[in-house]
């Protein structure tokens, strides 16, 4: 192992140790992975299903949820099973397949929710003009970029992490392969790539969330102007929960990506990294969707042939 171009895989030291305490979060950990997972399905199979949900809104929707299901199954079961099993390596393609899979996936929800923001904003600030202003041509266009995106950024990164020769130490502090927890292990300059992947970090994440932030300001000051007092008090509680589950995945991104190297610390990096890997996949789409009286009419439609075809 003291060829660094020798090395063939990674130890991954995980989230927990077996402590009981340690053991109650792994538990709840896993039931919130668990839950984003029926969360997700659910919200994708309900817009499949309804046809009253089949638009550009909705689909975006769908395509968050996607996002958030194909996330947690690449992060969570490997975790749980290291956790299990006590066997917690991971071999050099796995971990560039994970860094490739969370980019692409990370990567891709922020610019989807900031194309979900523009989607809202045309819906409240200029109702009349929504079809023509949010078609269909560019919702798939904006789609399309969003999953392009994010999977440039994931190849670009993963290809470059694991191009540096790593040394004698191959234990990776973290519960899965990111690339900011594989470079201290290299055993070569990493400026150059720090100094590139800090630029990404500034498009993917403070742009689209700059974009956000505007979008939600225009709803609300478009808000205020009406004289309905329940269709304000409404928009702020909406306006207000979405902006929180935003914040809380670009705030924990942008902390551990764009913090300065000399502040970080790996036990700090993985325990925020929880928040943008598994609670906001949980928390979408029962902030996104559940809450929505149209969603909420096609699950009880749903259910309803459901029970109808268990009582045939």
């Amino acid at each position: 192992m003291k060829n660094g171009n020798t090395t063939s895989y990674f130890i991954l030291l995980g989230l927990f140790n077996h402590t009981e305490a340690q053991l109650f979060l792994f538990v709840m950990v896993l039931t919130t992975a668990f839950a984003s997972l029926v969360g997700n399905v659910l919200m994708i199979l309900l817009i499949h299903q309804d046809a009253r949900l089949h638009t550009p809104m909705y689909f975006l929707l769908s395509q968050l949820s996607l996002m958030d299901m194909i996330l947690v199954s690449t992060i969570v079961p490997k975790m749980a099973a290291d956790y299990l099993t006590g066997k917690k390596s991971i071999s050099l393609a796995g971990c560039g397949l994970q860094i490739f899979f969370f980019l692409t996936l990370e990567g891709g929800e922020c610019f989807l929710l900031a194309a979900m923001s523009y989607d809202r904003y045309v819906a409240v600030c200029h109702p009349l003009r929504y079809p023509v202003l949010m078609n269909w041509q560019l919702c798939l266009r904006m789609t399309v970029g969003s999953w392009f995106l994010g999977a440039a950024d994931g190849l670009m990164q993963a290809a470059t992490t694991l191009s540096f020769p790593f040394c004698d130490a191959h234990e990776i502090n973290h519960f899965f392969c990111e690339a900011p927890s594989l470079l201290p292990l290299a055993c070569a300059d990493t400026f150059v790539f720090e100094y590139v992947m800090y630029v990404c970090c500034v498009l993917m994440l403070l742009v689209p969330f700059s974009f956000i932030l505007i979008s939600y300001s225009l709803i609300l000051a478009s808000v205020l102007q009406m004289r309905s007092r329940e269709v304000c008090k409404k928009a702020f509680a909406t306006c207000s929960s979405h902006l929180s589950v935003v914040g809380l995945f670009y705030g924990a991104a942008i902390f551990t990506y764009m913090k300065p190297k000399s502040y970080r610390s790996a036990n700090h990096d993985k325990v925020v990294s929880v928040f943008y890997t598994i609670f906001t996949p949980a928390l979408n789409p029962l902030i996104y969707s559940l809450r929505n009286s149209e969603v909420k009419g096609a699950l009880r439609k749903y259910m309803g042939q459901c029970s109808a075809l268990s009582h045939d």
